[in-house]
């Protein structure tokens, strides 16, 4: 079963910035839609930011465009996740998400067909 592998969170202060990546296990992957979703404690876990195969695609959840920035290294096999201008409400567990059968529009819970183990992602005031 591949797995996807999250590297990057931690803690910082409100207006600093973070980069979160993710690779799967097996260099073989192949194509797929790749995506962030966070969860905060309490809240379900929503969709962040999706990127597609290309990297010519992608979408953002309302509450990070201009401050989130996605995107990949095919070479790699790596997604990244920049994060500027953190606030305290961005904290959360943050998940990558791959899917082979969605776009990255239409990326959500139903359509992630491998999700990773999350990273912390602390925001302080």
């Amino acid at each position: 079963q591949v797995q996807l592998l999250e590297s990057g969170g931690g803690l910082v202060q409100a207006g600093g910035s973070l980069r979160l990546s993710c690779a799967p296990s097996e260099s073989t992957f192949g194509a797929a839609t790749m995506g962030w979703f966070r969860q905060a404690p309490g809240k379900e876990r929503t969709f962040v930011a999706a990127i597609s195969w290309g990297g010519s695609v992608t979408n953002y959840a309302d509450f990070v465009k201009g401050r989130f920035t996605i995107s990949r290294d095919n070479a790699k096999i790596t997604v990244y996740l920049q994060m500027n201008n953190l606030d305290p409400e961005d904290t959360a567990t943050y998940y990558c998400a791959a899917s082979r059968r969605s776009t990255p529009r239409a990326l959500n819970d139903t359509t992630v067909d491998y999700w990773g183990q999350g990273t912390q992602v602390n925001v302080s005031s």
